[in-house]
């Protein structure tokens, strides 16, 4: 079974709206999906365990990834390691000089849950760092330039040999995400033959 794993953005959860709009619409227009959306340790080698546990798991399957934000940053290293093919929206590519700024103690809003970060969890975040892409033609960006969060030039020069989807305007959540499912189950080759 196609298996598309989604890896939400920092201080996000399964509940993030992008991640239930494309939910709701795989379940409609292609039910032979299995689609995932873990919730993410709040510590970046612990996600990258579970993401590594549940890649491995699907080891078998056709296996596509979507990332926002954050996530997007662990699709890279994702579809780099394992040769997978990934979208990313608005991703952070360099996560670990941004969450300088949340050092200390955080709270997520969807979860509530407290959690402290400290310098070493910025390191584990740059240890997942590529310099150069392998496999640039895995990755599909989806960038808006009027993200608010991040420098949209951030993610255009770093997958400058990636296919670029870039549009002006937006913000950080990605305004009319949902006009580009059907192209990213076609990019990742999970739609059925």
């Amino acid at each position: 079974m196609p298996t598309l794993l989604y890896i939400h953005g920092f201080n996000s959860s399964p509940l993030s709206a992008k991640a239930n709009s494309l939910k709701k619409w795989i379940e409609t227009h292609h039910p032979h999906i299995n689609m995932i959306v873990p919730q993410l340790p709040n510590y970046p080698e612990q996600a990258q365990a579970l993401l590594d546990d549940l890649i491995s798991k699907h080891e078998h399957d056709r296996i596509g990834l979507v990332g926002s934000s954050l996530g997007g940053y662990f699709s890279i290293w994702f579809s780099q390691r394992y040769q997978l093919p990934a979208v990313v929206v608005n991703p952070a590519v360099r996560p670990f000089d941004l969450l300088q700024d949340y050092l200390g103690e955080n709270t997520n809003p969807y979860t509530h849950e407290k959690y402290v970060l400290e310098n070493k969890h910025i390191h584990e975040l740059k240890s997942l760092y590529i310099e150069r892409l392998m496999s640039p033609h895995l990755i599909w960006l989806l960038q808006q330039m009027g993200d608010e969060v991040l420098d949209y030039r951030d993610a255009v020069t770093y997958l400058s040999k990636c296919k670029q989807t870039v549009e002006p305007d937006g913000n950080h959540t990605f305004v009319g995400f949902e006009a580009y499912f059907s192209q990213i189950v076609h990019f990742l080759q999970l739609a059925e033959k």
